[in-house]
């Protein structure tokens, strides 16, 4: 536990602590709109597809070597 000399250090560390709770709910938001961009349905279908794509290379390339 720290001990405080004067109010001033409780009031810096008051505004510190304040500024690091903002930083925290403004990293939440980017992660939470940064999930729905992955959930959305265009993306699903594009990484779907390209998904199935590399597999489909990586099927036709082994073909062409047996």
């Amino acid at each position: 536990m720290k001990t405080y000399q004067s109010f001033k250090e409780i009031d810096r560390d008051l505004k510190r602590l304040s500024l690091e709770k903002q930083i925290a709910l403004e990293e939440l938001k980017m992660v939470k709109n940064d999930f729905q961009e992955i959930l959305e349905p265009m993306s699903l279908v594009s990484n779907a597809l390209s998904a199935f794509g590399k597999f489909g290379t990586f099927m036709f390339i082994k073909k062409m070597f047996k």
